[in-house]
């Protein structure tokens, strides 16, 4: 899939949205992918995913996994594409972990996914969960790349690239013109 086939998804979908947003890394931005407006359309969803899959389809990958919320439907679509087991990652008194049964053993080779990676905390902390067990991480996927791929040392790839100008709230131009805040992200 082509960049601008990918961008051109986004924009149809509405998940390519302006104004003024409060990111979950606590940065602010005056524009925002909204991924799930995306994901919410099944034909969207497997084609985005299944091409994601096709960057990692010689990687023998045992188990996806993605950060909840964002990569639930990214990791089951991956999953499916790849034909493998799909389990997400859950955050309980602030810290993430596998719930609800789901587990990775050690001889699990992993592929970690995500919907878009913008500072790579929430992808970093499914890391650090997997690296708890023993278990093989053989790659990282993301949808959309907001950060240029310079979070992670593993075998990563992303759709689209996108660069969106973040800023600090005390830096913010948005702020100084006293507009107001979109929080759309998934942490508290």
């Amino acid at each position: 899939m082509k960049e601008a086939e990918v961008l051109k998804i986004f924009q149809e979908s509405g998940a390519l949205q302006s104004g003024h947003f409060k990111l979950s890394s606590g940065l602010h931005s005056g524009q925002y992918m909204q991924c799930a407006l995306v994901l919410q359309h099944p034909r969207y969803a497997e084609k985005l995913c299944k091409a994601l899959a096709e960057k990692f389809k010689d990687d023998k990958v045992a188990v996806v996994v993605g950060p909840a919320i964002g990569g639930i439907v990214v990791s089951c679509e991956v999953g499916r594409a790849l034909g493998v087991r799909s389990i997400f990652t859950e955050r309980e008194d602030g810290k993430t972990k596998f719930r609800r049964g789901f587990s990775v053993d050690k001889n699990d080779r992993v592929l970690v996914v995500e919907d878009v990676v913008t500072t790579g905390k929430s992808t970093k902390e499914v890391l650090e969960v997997i690296r708890s067990t023993g278990a093989s991480i053989v790659g990282i996927g993301a949808l959309v790349d907001r950060l240029n791929g310079t979070a992670f040392n593993e075998n990563y790839a992303s759709l689209v690239r996108i660069e969106i100008p973040t800023f600090k709230p005390e830096e913010c131009p948005l702020c100084k013109k006293e507009q107001p805040v979109i929080k759309p992200g998934s942490r508290s």
